[in-house]
C-alpha cells in the first residue's frame, strides 16, 4: 500500500526557481554532493525533512511507496523530488538498505542564522555526516537484537600460477568485533555462509574476475566495490598501526599478507562510511579455519541451523535452543552454533562450564535472573563511540556494569570454577567499579531516546541546571516569589509583576505608590518604564536578570545538560576495553546458562568428544521436531545411532544404509544425528541418553529436493551437485547425510548411481555416513561391504492402513507402502485403486522373473570399487595371483564362483 509523510498530502510542486538554463545556489550545492557520493541515494536535509532529488527520489518514491513530487526546473525539466521527516527517518532508512541501497546522510552544519548574515542569496553550509549501508548501521531500531551485523572485507594474494590465497576480515562495527582469516578460494562460500555478512567489500579486481561471477551471484549479498589505491599489503599495515596506535602488528598475532590487506581494506571502508567517527574495534584477531566445524552452505541450509528453508529464524535449530536473555547472549549462541569447534580441550572447556551450571540449580535460577537485567552493553558502547548514542545508551552501560558485579558475587560463592566460567569472572572485575555509581547518580529514571531531547539529568546532580530548570518549567511560580518579596520589601500590598510583548516583565504599582518609587531610597531599585491613568510601571535590574534568565533557559538548560552528557561519554569511552571485554564475558555466561536451562530441563546429557573416530548415540532425539510434538502434547520416539568403526582394526566409520516408506521417519533420523554432532562440538549437551562422537571436521548434507532456475539446473541437476561436492571433499573425519540420491531420474539409472556413491564413500571416502534410500537392492550391499549396515524404519499394517512406528532398527524395509501414503495425502480413491491394480501386475512379474536377480547379473554391481593399484614389478606381491591361490573352486556355490570371476577380472 502506498503512503506517504504527513507534509507529503499537502505539498504541491513548486513553481521554478530559475530559469531553464540557471541552476538555484541550492541546486548547486546538492548536484555538487551528490557528485561525490554518486553511488548513494542523499538524503538532503532541509529543515524537518530529508529531501531526495532526481533520480535519487523516484528510487525512494517506488522503494517507500511515498509520493513523488516536483520542485522547480533543472536543464529545462522538472526536477523530481520526495522527502521522510527526520523524526521518522530511521523507518524509512531500515526499508532502504533492506531493498539493498546505500544512504549518504547529509545535514545542516551551521545555523540558518549564520547564512543569513552572509546574504538573502547565501545557502546554509551542508555536508555528508555518514554513509548507511547494509553492514555498517549501528542504529537500534534497525538491527536484529539477536543478529550479528557483519560486513568483510577480502583481498587476494597469488601464490602460484593458478592458485590465490583470499585474506577476509570481518567487522561488526556496532559491537567492535574485528577477526581477519585466509582461506583458499574453494572455502570462501563456506566461511561466508558461517559469518552471515549483511555486506562484502572487495577490490574492484576481484569484484570483476570473470571466474567470481558466478560466486557473487550465489552469495546473495550485496557486493560493494573498493578502488584499489590504497588497498595494498604495506598501506593496509600503515593504516592498521595509525588505527590502533601501534608501532608494530606483532602484538596482534601473526598475520599473512593477504590477511593484512583485507584488514586494511575494512578500515578504510570504515573510514570512508563513517567519515571521521570512530568505532570502537577490538584488535583484530586471526581466525584459523581448522577451529571450526566447515559446514557448506547447502548444508545449512538442508539442516536449517539458523534460517529455516524458507529463511526465517523460527521452526530452525538456533530458536528451538535459545534460551538466552540477554541481546549479547543471543548473539554469541548463534555464533557458537554457526561455528562449532574442532579442538578437544576447547570443545571440553565448554561443557564442564554448562556441567557446573546444569548441576546447580540455586546458581543456574540466580544468575538467569541477574543476567536478565544486562542491555545490550556493547551495542550502547559502538554508539557513544560514533557520536550516536542517547542518555538510554549510557544507562544501558550503567545497568550492564551494575548487572556484571552482581553476576560475579554470585559465581564467587561457588568457589573452584572451570576455565570458562573463571575468565568471564576476571573480565568482569577489570571495569571501574565507580562508573555506573557515577552513571546511576546523573540520569533520570525516565529518559528520551535522543539527547537533543533533554531532560535526562536527574534532579539534584547539578544545582546550575536545577535552577534554569526551575526557571524554563516554573517561571510563574518564580515571577510569584519575587513579587511577594518586593511587596513585602516596598510594603505594597497591590505590587504584580506583569508581562506585555512591549516591556517585557515590569512592576505595576498605583499611582500614589509609583511616586514614591521615584524617590530615594526606591529609585536605586526601580527604574520608571511608563504612567497609566492609575497606575505605573517599573523594570529592576533583578528583573531584567530573571527576564533574559527564563527566555534562555531553555537553550542554556540543554547545553548544560549536552556538557554532562559530554563528559560521562568521555568517562565511559576511556574504559571502552574493559567494557567491550565485560559484555562478551556477560554474553559468554548468558550462554552457558542458557545451554545449561536447556540440558536440565529438557533432559539432555553431556557428550563425550574426543579425537577418536567414534559416532555412537544412545536414545537421540531430533531437537526441533521434539519441541514441536512436545507442544502438541505427544511423545517423541527415540532412537541409537551406531557408526563407530566396527572394531579396533576398522580404518573407517560405518555406513548405515536406511530403508523405509515416506514419512516414517528416515529424514528426521537423519538431520537429527547431524544435529546432534553440530550441539556437541558447539560446546552443548546433547538431545540422547548419552553420545560418543569422534571430533567431525566437516559436515556434508544432502536433503530434499530443490530445483534452480535461474541457472537452468533441473531438480536432479542439484542433487548431482552437491553429491559430487561430497564425494570430493569428505574425508575419514567428515560425517555424511545422504537422503535418496538417484531418486530424480529412471530407476537403474538412479540405482547405479547409488550404488557407486556408496562403494565411492566406503572405499575413497572412508567417512561415517547416513544414507537414506528407497531403492531395496542397495541393501544387497550391506553383505558384500564390511562397514556397510542395514537399518529400517518400522512401519505396520492395521486394517489396510500404515501405522508409522518412527523406530530405527536392524535390518531392511520389503516394501515401500507408497500407496498407503499416496491414500494419506489424499489422491483421489480411484487413482489408489488403480495403482493398488498396476502394483499387483508389476509385483507378479516380479515373483515371475525377479528384478532383483538383475543385480547380481550387472557386472557393475557386482563388484565394489576398488582402489586403483599400482603397477606390480618384481619385489612387489601379485594380487590377482593371491586371489587365485585363495580361491577353492570345488568348494564354491555358482553365485560365488562368478563373484570370484568379476573380482578377479577387476584385479586384471
Amino acid at each position: 500500500m502506498r503512503h506517504s509523510p504527513p507534509r507529503e498530502a499537502t505539498r504541491s510542486a513548486a513553481p521554478a526557481e530559475a530559469a531553464p538554463e540557471r541552476v538555484t545556489p541550492m541546486m548547486a550545492q546538492y548536484v555538487e554532493i551528490k557528485a561525490a557520493n554518486p553511488d548513494c541515494l542523499l538524503f538532503y536535509r532541509m529543515g524537518d525533512f530529508y529531501e531526495l532529488f532526481f533520480r535519487d527520489a523516484e528510487i525512494a518514491s517506488r522503494t517507500l511507496g511515498i509520493v513523488l513530487t516536483k520542485r522547480g526546473k533543472h536543464q529545462g525539466d522538472d526536477i523530481p523530488m520526495c522527502g521522510v521527516p527526520v523524526d521518522r527517518a530511521d523507518d524509512y532508512l531500515q526499508r532502504l538498505i533492506a531493498a539493498g541501497h546505500r544512504v549518504a546522510v547529509c545535514e545542516q552544519t551551521e545555523d540558518p542564522a549564520e547564512a543569513r548574515k552572509r546574504g538573502n542569496k547565501s545557502v546554509v553550509k551542508r555536508d555528508v555526516v555518514r554513509l548507511v549501508t547494509p553492514g555498517t548501521i549501528t542504529e537500534e531500531r534497525l538491527l536484529e537484537p539477536g543478529r550479528a551485523s557483519l560486513f568483510v572485507a577480502v583481498a587476494r594474494r597469488k601464490t602460484g600460477e593458478a592458485v590465490a590465497l583470499y585474506g577476509v576480515a570481518a567487522i561488526d562495527i556496532s559491537t567492535g568485533r574485528f577477526t581477519v582469516m585466509e582461506t583458499p578460494q574453494e572455502r570462501l562460500s563456506i566461511e561466508f555462509s558461517r559469518l552471515e555478512p549483511r555486506e562484502i567489500v572487495c577490490p574492484d579486481a576481484i569484484h570483476d574476475d570473470p571466474e567470481l561471477k558466478e560466486f557473487w551471484r550465489e552469495i546473495a549479498v550485496p557486493v560493494t566495490p573498493l578502488a584499489r589505491d590504497g588497498l595494498d599489503a604495506a598501506s593496509a599495515e600503515r593504516r592498521l598501526k595509525e588505527f590502533f596506535g601501534v608501532a608494530t602488528l606483532d602484538a596482534f598475532g601473526s598475520f599473512s599478507r593477504a590477511e593484512i590487506a583485507a584488514a586494511g581494506a575494512a578500515l578504510a571502508y570504515v573510514e570512508r562510511t563513517q567519515l571521521g567517527a570512530r568505532p570502537p574495534l577490538s584488535a583484530p584477531v586471526r581466525d584459523s579455519g581448522s577451529a571450526t566445524m566447515l559446514i557448506d552452505a547447502a548444508t545449512r541450509a538442508n539442516l536449517e541451523l539458523t534460517r529455516t528453508l524458507s529463511g526465517e529464524r523460527q521452526g530452525s535449530l538456533l530458536a528451538a535452543i535459545d534460551r538466552t536473555v540477554t541481546p549479547g547472549g543471543a548473539r554469541l549462541l548463534a555464533e557458537w552454533l554457526a561455528g562449532p569447534l574442532t579442538e578437544q580441550g576447547a570443545i571440553a572447556a565448554r561443557h564442564d562450564a554448562v556441567e557446573l551450571v546444569v548441576a546447580d540449580g540455586a546458581l543456574r535460577e540466580d544468575l538467569r535472573r541477574a543476567l536478565e537485567k544486562v542491555p545490550d552493553v556493547a551495542r550502547a558502547l559502538a554508539r557513544l563511540s560514533l557520536d550516536r548514542g542517547g542518555p538510554r545508551d549510557l544507562a544501558a552501560l550503567g545497568a550492564g556494569l551494575t548487572a556484571a558485579r552482581d553476576v560475579a558475587a554470585l559465581l564467587l560463592r561457588r568457589g573452584d570454577l572451570p576455565d570458562e566460567l573463571a575468565r568471564a569472572i576476571r573480565a568482569l572485575g577489570e571495569t571501574d567499579p565507580d562508573l555506573p555509581l557515577r552513571l546511576t547518580e546523573a540520569l533520570a529514571e525516565e529518559l528520551p531516546l535522543n539527547r537533543r531531547d533533554g531532560r535526562f539529568v536527574r534532579e539534584g546532580y547539578d544545582a546550575a541546571l536545577d535552577e534554569l530548570r526551575l526557571l524554563q518549567v516554573d517561571s510563574r511560580k518564580v515571577i510569584a516569589q519575587l513579587q511577594a518579596r518586593y511587596a513585602t520589601e516596598t510594603g505594597c500590598r497591590t505590587l504584580r509583576i506583569k508581562h506585555n510583548a512591549m516591556l517585557g516583565y515590569f512592576v505595576e504599582v498605583p499611582q500614589a505608590i509609583g511616586e514614591e518609587f521615584l524617590k530615594d531610597p526606591w529609585r536605586a531599585t526601580f527604574v520608571h518604564r511608563q504612567t497609566m491613568s492609575d497606575a505605573m510601571r517599573f523594570s529592576s535590574v533583578e528583573l531584567g536578570e530573571l527576564e533574559a534568565k527564563i527566555a534562555s533557559a531553555a537553550d542554556r538548560a540543554l547545553k548544560l545538560e549536552l556538557a554532562i552528557f559530554a563528559r560521562l561519554t568521555e568517562a565511559v569511552l576511556a574504559q571502552a576495553e574493559p567494557v567491550k571485554a565485560a559484555a562478551l564475558a556477560l554474553a559468554a555466561l548468558d550462554v552457558v546458562a542458557a545451554l545449561a536451562d536447556l540440558a536440565a530441563r529438557e533432559g539432555w546429557s553431556r557428550p563425550i568428544v574426543d579425537a577418536g573416530a567414534a559416532f555412537s548415540i544412545e536414545r537421540g532425539r531430533h531437537p526441533v521436531v521434539e519441541a514441536a510434538l512436545k507442544r502438541d502434547g505427544k511423545p517423541f520416539v527415540a532412537n541409537d545411532t551406531e557408526l563407530s568403526p566396527p572394531g579396533t582394526e576398522a580404518t573407517g566409520g560405518r555406513i548405515c544404509l536406511i530403508t523405509g516408506p515416506n514419512m516414517a521417519g528416515k529424514s528426521t533420523f537423519l538431520r537429527q544425528n547431524a544435529l546432534i554432532a553440530v550441539l556437541a562440538q558447539m560446546g552443548s549437551f546433547v538431545p540422547a541418553a548419552k553420545a560418543h562422537i569422534g571430533i567431525v571436521d566437516r559436515l556434508f548434507s544432502r536433503v530434499g529436493a530443490a530445483d534452480d532456475l535461474a541457472r537452468g539446473r533441473s531438480t536432479f541437476m542439484v542433487e548431482m551437485v552437491e553429491t559430487a561436492a561430497i564425494l570430493n571433499q569428505a574425508g575419514p573425519r567428515a560425517l555424511v547425510i545422504l537422503d535418496e540420491i538417484g531418486r530424480g531420474t529412471a530407476t537403474f539409472d538412479g540405482l547405479s548411481i547409488a550404488w557407486a556413491a556408496i562403494e565411492h564413500l566406503h572405499e575413497v571416502n572412508r567417512c561415517r555416513s547416513l544414507f537414506a534410500t528407497h531403492y531395496h537392492e542397495l541393501t544387497a550391499l550391506g553383505d558384500r561391504l564390511d562397514r556397510v549396515a542395514n537399518a529400517t524404519v518400522r512401519v505396520t499394517e492395521w486394517k489396510g492402513e500404515v501405522v508409522f512406528l518412527h523406530e530405527v532398527v536392524p535390518g531392511a524395509a520389503d516394501r515401500s507402502y507408497g500407496i498407503q501414503v499416496a491414500k494419506l495425502a489424499g489422491l483421489p480413491p480411484a487413482v489408489v485403486e488403480r495403482a493398488r491394480a498396476i502394483l499387483g501386475e508389476l509385483e507378479k512379474t516380479e515373483r515371475e522373473k525377479p528384478v532383483a536377480s538383475l543385480v547380481d547379473d550387472l557386472p557393475l554391481f557386482a563388484a565394489p570399487l576398488r582402489r586403483p593399484t599400482a603397477v606390480v614389478t618384481e619385489d612387489q606381491p601379485d594380487g590377482l595371483r593371491d586371489e587365485l591361490a585363495g580361491i577353492e573352486p570345488d568348494e564354491m556355490t555358482p553365485r560365488e564362483a562368478l563373484e570370484a570371476l568379476y573380482r578377479l577380472k577387476g584385479l586384471a
